[in-house]
C-alpha cells in the first residue's frame, strides 16, 4: 500500500528534486500557488512552493527502494520519525490537490478578521502596533483603527501585513 511521505529539499531545490524523483520512478506532488513579488518598482506574480523546502512523495515502503530518495539531487533528506519514514495523515494531499485552481495552482482563502478583533502589524512602518479590524478595502487590503496620541485613526494596510494579536 502507498502513503505519501515529506521530503525536506535543498534550498531553493524543490523543482529540481521533483524532477530527479520523478526520474527515479517515483510520484511526487510539489504544490504552489502564485504570490506577487516585488523589486525595483515592478510587480510579478511568480509560482512559489506552498511549502518552501518541502514536498510530497508517494512510496510503497514494503516494495519500494526509499532509501535512495535520500541520495537524490535536489533532496535534502526524507522526514523520518526514528529510522522509519513518517507518513503524511490521509487526506492531505488529496485535499491539497482539491484546492488546486484549473491552471494547477493551489487557492487558499484569506484570512478572515471579525470586525472588532484585535490586530498587530507584523511588516511595514507600523509594526508591532496593535490596532482592531474594522473591515477590507479593495485589493486585498485591511481597515485597522489604531489609537494614535489619545484617538482612533483609520489605517489601510495589506493584509499580509497584520496578523491576529495573541
Amino acid at each position: 500500500m502507498t502513503d505519501w511521505y515529506v521530503v525536506q529539499t535543498l534550498a531553493r531545490s524543490e523543482d529540481r528534486a521533483e524532477i530527479n524523483l520523478k526520474r527515479q520512478g517515483f510520484q511526487s506532488y510539489l504544490p504552489k500557488l502564485r504570490r506577487e513579488r516585488r523589486h525595483a518598482r515592478r510587480r510579478e506574480i511568480v509560482a512559489s512552493p506552498l511549502f518552501p523546502g518541502y514536498l510530497f512523495v508517494e512510496i510503497d515502503i514494503s516494495r519500494q527502494p526509499w532509501r535512495c530518495i535520500n541520495g537524490t539531487f535536489g533532496v535534502s533528506h526524507l522526514v523520518c520519525h526514528g529510522s522509519r519514514p513518517s507518513p503524511v495523515p490521509l487526506g492531505v494531499v488529496e485535499s491539497l490537490r482539491a484546492r488546486e485552481d484549473e491552471t494547477g495552482f493551489v487557492t487558499l482563502e484569506p484570512r478572515r478578521f471579525e470586525r472588532g478583533e484585535a490586530l498587530r502589524f507584523v511588516s511595514g512602518a507600523m509594526r508591532d502596533c496593535f490596532g482592531l479590524f474594522e473591515g477590507m478595502a479593495a485589493r486585498e487590503r485591511v481597515i485597522v483603527l489604531l489609537d494614535l496620541l489619545g484617538r482612533k485613526v483609520r489605517v489601510e494596510a495589506p493584509l499580509d501585513a497584520v496578523a491576529a494579536a495573541t
